[in-house]
Order: structure tokens, then sequence, then C-alpha cells
């Protein structure tokens, strides 16, 4: 299945659901309590996350898509935290406020990263609060390309069918993340995404897979389900629709750190690409590289557009070879978040031999990631005169990408490579020859913006000119 990056600055979905607060309390321990048996933590720092739907709505944002809130808090010091970082990472908030009630939240009193306590402050919603927060939510439908509702059981949600209703009288896609055992809830959502335990818990076990794919079709059926995505671990995903064969992806993490929060992932990866016009099996896809990602991290946490697109470019084998200065402007922003140095060198490279290998090796060392720069064809005819080049550019930057030391190749038609330099800002600029820096094409525009110039070795044994005149006096 080929996979592309989303245009996730064109999406817009909503979030409804439980909206919670995740504080921990961190200090260290160093004696027992005189009062109880129990350890003694002097809190040193207090940290505040979003949770439930608002992790969601967070993942959404962090994806650089448009995202709204929409849940039930009380009028507290939590609700105002939550507001102000939700604030912070771009997600409006349409939250209404129960004065009777408190925002749900999620103590958790650690040491030397370990949990010693946790403590819930939270009373199940009311109905009627519930019911206005289904008004106020079907206010925003207009407006967005894909609803999330995000059920923790803790009241938001109690009677979310009305809102199913309105989605898709509106044309928007529904997205469930169910809890308990009466999906009966969810009739006429476009999705629902339950994990196999909580599945099973509905359908009862599944011996293999064969009968999970039957009870996943019943279920379906009797809840008017477009689709059906049971999230299985370690063993992937499977997206089952009617009158579909079923899509099975398997898991693609390497390592498993911690689990936390993966489901909020997957289903703000599949909002977000639906919203931003992918196809469901594309969307279910990109998913479950985004699973991958999160797993890898410790704690609750969002993935980046650099991330997953990185992961894309994994995936597709396209994270590296010959780029339009777009796509290549795309690449650097990427390495770049993850905090790796840029190297950039150009030439002709007209005919490839060890001394142009043995330069591009010690230029690679110097940075995490290679950009090779390669004069086109009729940029060397005018520098080395008729005759020249020997290889067309198209043969030579393909020859290039080939080598283990080298990220990506471009190409460029002037007669130094300057306006490519002032566009990509490399970290550092290496030329390999017998030049001073001085001598060095782009040297003051790469200082002038903080970047570094290093001239490397000259190979005097090797030589483009020196191969040519050798092969034209042997053919004389």
């Amino acid at each position: 299945m080929k996979l592309s990056m989303p245009r996730f600055d064109h999406a817009q979905v909503l979030v409804v659901g439980d909206v919670m607060l995740d504080r921990y309390w961190h200090g260290g321990t160093s004696r027992i309590s005189p009062e109880a048996p129990v350890p003694v933590v002097k809190v040193e720092q207090v940290e505040d996350r979003p949770g439930g739907a608002a992790n969601v709505a967070l993942n959404i944002a962090a994806l650089g898509a448009g995202v709204s809130l929409s849940g039930l808090v009380g009028r507290d010091e939590a609700a105002d935290a939550l507001v102000e970082t939700m604030a912070a990472a771009n997600v409006h908030s349409e939250l209404h406020s129960v004065d009777t009630q408190p925002t749900i939240t999620k103590l958790r009193v650690m040491s030397r990263h370990q949990q010693l306590l946790r403590m819930d402050f939270e009373e199940t919603f009311s109905p009627e609060d519930a019911q206005v927060l289904v008004q106020k939510s079907q206010q925003l439908l207009g407006s967005v390309g894909a609803l999330i509702l995000s059920d923790y059981a803790k009241g938001a949600l109690a009677d979310p069918v009305l809102l199913i209703a309105a989605a898709k009288k509106a044309g928007v896609p529904v997205l469930v993340d169910p809890k308990g055992a009466d999906f009966s809830r969810y009739r006429g959502a476009t999705l629902l995404t339950p994990n196999l335990h909580e599945f099973e818990a509905v359908v009862g076990p599944c011996a293999n897979e064969k009968e999970l794919v039957s009870k996943g079709e019943q279920l379906m059926a009797d809840y008017d389900l477009t689709a059906l995505l049971i999230t299985r671990g370690e063993h992937g995903m499977t997206l089952l629709r009617p009158g579909v064969p079923e899509l099975h992806l398997p898991a693609r993490a390497r390592e498993v750190f911690d689990v936390t929060g993966a489901g909020d992932t997957v289903i703000s990866v599949l909002a977000a690409s639906l919203a931003a016009g992918e196809a469901l099996p594309q969307a279910v896809a990109l998913a479950n590289l985004g699973a991958s990602i999160v797993v890898a991290k410790l704690g609750t946490a969002v993935i980046s557009t650099p991330e997953l697109r990185r992961a894309i470019q994994a995936e597709q084998g396209s994270e590296r070879g010959v780029l339009s200065l777009e796509q290549l402007q795309v690449a650097l922003e990427d390495a770049r978040a993850h905090g790796e140095r840029v190297v950039f060198t150009n030439g002709c490279f007209d005919i490839l031999h060890p001394g142009h290998a043995g330069y591009l090796e010690q230029a690679r060392e110097l940075g995490d990631r290679l950009v090779v720069a390669v004069n086109g064809d009729d940029s060397i005819s005018r520098l080395k005169g008729p005759g020249r080049p020997i290889n067309p550019v198209d043969s030579r930057m393909a020859l290039l990408s080939k080598l283990e030391s080298v990220d990506w190749v471009i190409s460029f038609d002037d007669d130094t490579p300057a306006h490519l330099l002032e566009v990509l800002k490399p970290d550092i600029l290496a030329k390999g020859g017998d030049y001073n820096k001085e001598n060095v094409v782009g040297w003051e525009l790469v200082e002038g913006y903080g970047g570094k110039v290093e001239v490397l070795t000259l190979f005097d044994s090797f030589s483009t000119t020196s191969i040519v005149e050798k092969v034209l006096e042997k053919n004389r």
C-alpha cells in the first residue's frame, strides 16, 4: 500500500468526550514517615498533562491539523490549567463548566520515575450536563471533516446516539474510541476502534482469525457500523468493512517501551487523515505507523509531523535519494526536528572516482546527513567547455545516491550553488580539493547565518580531467 503524508494543515477535527487532567508530583524520598510506614516525598516539581479526550486533541494538534475540543469540566484550578495548556498547543477548547463537580484529575506521586500513589478526583457527570455538551457540539459540526468520540465512561458521552446522527446528517465521519460492554450506544458510527480485550468483552473470546472476522462482521451488522478497527497490540490491527475482505496490518514497532496513549494516537491519526481526504485503508496504515512511534516513547506522548513523515519515508524506502528542492526542504525540516546536523557539498561528479568517494565519506562524518548538489549539464558545459559532461546529470545523480555516505542528491543549473545554500542553510558547507576557505563559493553566506565551512582532504591521484585525458590518449 502506497502511503504519502496527508495535508493535515487542510484538516479540521472535533473531539468530544471525557476531558481529564493528568497531574504529576515529582520529588525525592529519603526517609520513612514517623507517622506511618510510608515514604515521605519532598515535592520538587509539578507537571500537568492533558488526558482523556484532551490528549486526543493534543495528538491531532501535534500533527498540524486544526482541532476543537468539547467536554465537561468543573469551575476550578484544574480546568484553568487544562484550558491554558490546550491553548498553548493550538487547540480550540469549547468546554462546558459544571458548578457542582470537579474537573476529572488523576494525581500521581512520583519518585525516581516510580509511581508511589495515584489519587483520582472525579464524579460522574449528570445526563443533563451531557445533553448540554451534545447541543454545544452539534453547533461545531458544520466546520469539521471528522468527529471523534473519546469515551472513558465518565458521563460526558452518556447518550452519544444524537450526536452520531447529527454528524451523519452533516456528512461528517464519526470515529469512536469505545468504553464498556454496550456498543449499542454507538449505533450508526462510521468506525469503532476497540482493542482486542474490549472487542472480546462484547462479542466473546475469539479462538482464531476466522472467528474474529465473523464476530466483527456480526457486530457491524447489529449496530449499523461502516467499519471496525480492532487494535491487537503486538499482533497489529485488523480493519473490517461489510462486503470487503479484511485488512490486517502487522505491528511496526521494533521496541515497545510504553503503550500508554497508543489508542489516542491511533484514533487521532485516523481522524486527521480522513479529514485531510485520505481513504480509510491509507488512514489505518498511517495510524499503525503512528502507533509504532508512540509506543517507543515513555509515558503518554504525541507524535509530530516530522516523526510521521520520516516513518512514511522509511516505509516507502524514500528516506534517501534524488529529491527536488521542495522535497529536500521538507527532508531537512524533518532532520532538524530530530536534532540532526546537515552537511552540504557540491561538484560536477562527471566521472565518479575513488577521490570523490573518499571526500564524500569525510563530509558525511562531519554531521548526521549529507546533501550533495550536482551541477546540471548546461552548467558543466559552461564551466568545463565543449564535450563535457561525459555523463548526463540524471546518471550522475543516480550513481551518487547509491553511495552509503550520501543521503540526498539535488541538481542545480547555475554556475554556483549559492542559491541552494541561501534556501537550505546547511549547518556545514564542505568542499574537497585545493581550496582556502575564502575560495569556497558561499562561505560568507554560510558563516553569516552561523554555519561552518570545512575544506577536506585533496586526493591528488584522482580527477575527472586526468581520467578523460588518459582515455583520449589511449584512443589516439
